[in-house]
């Protein structure tokens, strides 16, 4: 299992009907109603892609913001506008330089060399641009935690319009306005917006209207705020589905040969597809140490340029997973044994500060738990995180803030630099906070299921009419079905072992499956296993051929294999604690010498250079076919801890697998003279 608890939702099929009956599709109505939009109003509501654009005024200082920048327009001052490199960052730069410069302002655009500079405004840059003549600064997705840096832009001279989205800190920089939907004197609520949407509003502000403005940059909006994973709801979804609609047909010439360049066709863009496919090549030029590239093709206005940028960008992105894959295998086998641990917080000389977020990522789904990766470098070390659960990384990095030199981020994406001689304490305290947080209400590892389906609404008609549901992402996400009483019937390996494919029977329909990102042995699946499957369906074309396929989310055995694996656990933890035991319990524990010959020439025969890592209940499954023994999974641990006892093998418990090791030699094991076995024997007779 991926997750640890599925949270499956339902609906009452009388109104399902009603919204079918109002013009939904019937796998449309299910969802709508297992969200709780019951009523042909509040669904469409929902779903409205209409949602009128709220007031730039409505954000604290944006009244000094814009006539700060108007006056700094109508004087013709040099203006800096200066981003962040990630795509949210990029887009807002781009986005702002561009309407600036058509109103015929004198703008340079700075975004901070990733590696050299790091994050948000910095020394470095504050002097490169005082060189240059710069009288007015504007950040856009950055800033609010700049205090340093506001001091020193004041005293070289420049004044400091600050831009951003992120979390505040309690003390503010000190400039001419900051702008930030997180401002904690905020007076009314506001949309969540992005960085790319707030750099907007201060255009709109500046401008006096929206609507215009939206038709020209609904492209670079649509991009930031999917790419910065912003709720797909309210004025965000106007302006996503307004982009897609531009993006359909791009008028960017950079955008274009990106779409050509990522062989994304032109009227089958959604934000899945920006997500999964432009987001991560536009990113890798942040992350790469090129982040010039991507804001060159979102403002050359040259065909050819353009193509050698997209070109460019997407070569970085294919290095960029080279180095990913290299720093995940060496953070993973950095991973401390035992059981999983409550936040993975490591730190290498080696690794590459602008691939770590992604790999953080990885690690905090894979283990289910919030991760910190620390790049060093001499006494310091640059991190990033991300989050799992719900966990706040602002807070918590707020409530160790004496241990970090600087930090900033929001919610589930953070970065800080720390000392190396603070790393040790740091995640000490952060196992804490993250274990106390584990324990509350507030913490939600779940996944979400929508509802479980018939399996007849799984037609190609009722499929393609979920595009109603466009444009999904955060607050609207893409569904998630479960299906109950399968069999995997086939199951094999592609893209390099990258990915596992699967048919799955119900005894009356057959279902081709597809679980990205995972194989066999992290999905702990094999062939036979009865199982559960939570799934996004979607159409498969193959050679002109388009058929229904499941992408699986998570898979896990069926609902008697894990009730009588919950037993099963509680009846050995008992017994391993030297709790004892009853009579029929001991009993049922207790294995026979068929059982460890069954475990042992399983292992032998399966063992690759004498090793064997697998989830504990796959591996007990493939135990029962192996040997056409009913093995209880409580007897199965038994037998590993006795051979484990008697010399013949060692047995690691890691975060997700049991690790066995085959010890080399011919030793025979005596088990008449194992203690664990002779305790077992004592109470099963009652002694």
């Amino acid at each position: 299992m991926k997750y640890g608890t599925w949270t499956v939702s339902s609906y009452q099929p009388a109104d399902q009907r009603k919204l079918s009956d109002a013009g939904f599709s019937p796998i449309t109505a299910a969802v709508l109603c297992s969200r709780g939009y019951c009523d042909a109003q509040s669904a469409r509501e929902f779903l409205s892609c209409q949602a009128p654009l709220s007031s730039p005024f409505d954000l604290v200082d944006m009244d000094k913001a814009a006539s700060r920048v108007r006056r700094a327009l109508a004087r013709r001052e040099h203006i800096a506008v200066f981003g962040d490199y990630d795509v949210d960052g990029i887009t807002a730069t781009c986005l702002l330089v561009s309407y600036l410069r058509s109103r015929g302002g004198h703008v340079t655009s700075y975004i901070p060399a990733r590696l050299e500079e790091g994050y948000g405004l910095n020394p470095l840059a504050i002097e490169s641009l005082r060189m240059q003549g710069v009288e007015l600064i504007i950040t856009v997705d950055c800033g609010i935690t700049a205090n340093d840096e506001a001091e020193l832009c004041r005293e070289r001279g420049m004044e400091l319009v600050i831009t951003d989205h992120h979390e505040c800190k309690t003390e503010l920089p000190h400039a001419v306005a900051l702008v930030d939907p997180h401002r904690r004197d905020q007076p009314r609520p506001v949309p969540e917006l992005s960085g790319v949407g707030v750099a907007f509003k201060l255009a709109a502000a500046i401008e006096g209207e929206q609507e215009k403005l939206l038709d020209t940059y609904c492209d670079l909006l649509c991009l930031g705020i999917v790419a910065d994973v912003m709720p797909l709801v309210g004025e965000n979804r106007t302006m996503v589905a307004r982009g897609l609609r531009e993006l359909a047909n791009p008028r960017r010439v950079g955008i274009a040969a990106l779409m050509a360049e990522c062989s994304v066709q032109s009227g089958q863009l959604t934000a899945g597809t920006i997500g999964y496919t432009l987001a991560p090549r536009i990113n890798a030029a942040g992350r790469m140490g090129a982040v010039e590239l991507a804001a060159e093709l979102f403002l050359t206005n040259d065909a050819s340029r353009a193509v050698e940028l997209a070109s460019k960008l997407c070569r970085l992105n294919r290095r960029r997973q080279e180095i990913e894959g290299e720093i995940y295998q060496s953070a993973v086998a950095m991973l401390p044994e035992g059981e999983l641990p409550e936040a993975i917080v490591l730190a290498d000389e080696s690794w590459h500060q602008g691939v770590v977020g992604i790999v953080a990522s990885r690690l905090a789904e894979e283990y289910s738990c919030p991760t910190f990766l620390i790049c060093l470098d001499g006494d310091k070390g640059k991190a990033s995180s991300r989050s799992y659960g719900g966990f706040n990384l602002f807070r918590s990095l707020e409530e160790l803030a004496p241990l970090l030199e600087s930090y900033g981020g929001h919610e589930l994406a953070a970065g800080f630099t720390i000392r190396r001689s603070c790393i040790a304490p740091f995640r000490e305290q952060m196992q804490k906070l993250c274990g106390q947080f584990r324990q509350t209400e507030a913490c939600s590892a779940d996944l979400k299921i929508d509802c479980e389906l018939p399996a007849e609404l799984l037609t190609i008609e009722n499929i393609e009419a979920m595009d109603e549901l466009e444009p999904c992402g955060a607050g609207c996400p893409r569904p998630v079905f479960q299906m109950k009483n399968l069999r995997v019937t086939e199951l094999s390996e592609v893209g390099g072992g990258k990915h596992l494919r699967l048919r799955l029977s119900d005894g009356r329909h057959v279902w081709s499956a597809i679980f990205f990102s995972t194989n066999a042995q992290r999905a702990a699946v094999a062939l036979g296993d009865g199982v559960e499957i939570a799934y996004t369906p979607q159409i498969n074309e193959y050679r002109g051929m388009r058929s229904v396929q499941l992408n699986l989310v998570d898979i896990r055995p069926d609902a008697s294999f894990r009730s009588r694996m919950k037993l099963q656990k509680a009846l050995y933890t008992r017994h391993a604690s030297g709790e004892p035991l009853a009579c029929e319990e001991a009993a049922e524990l207790l294995p026979d010498r068929r059982a460890f010959a069954a475990v042992w020439r399983y292992l032998a025969s399966a063992a690759e250079s004498g090793t064997v890592c697998e989830d504990f209940g796959c591996l007990c499954r493939k135990l029962a076919r192996h040997s056409g023994m009913q093995l209880h999974e409580g007897t199965v641990r038994v037998c590993l801890d006795v051979l484990q006892e008697q010399g013949l093998l060692r047995v690691e418990q890691r975060p997700k697998v049991l690790r066995i090791r085959l010890c080399a030699g011919d030793r025979k094991a005596d088990l008449s003279r194992s203690r664990i076995l002779m305790r077992l024997k004592e109470e099963k007779e009652g002694i």
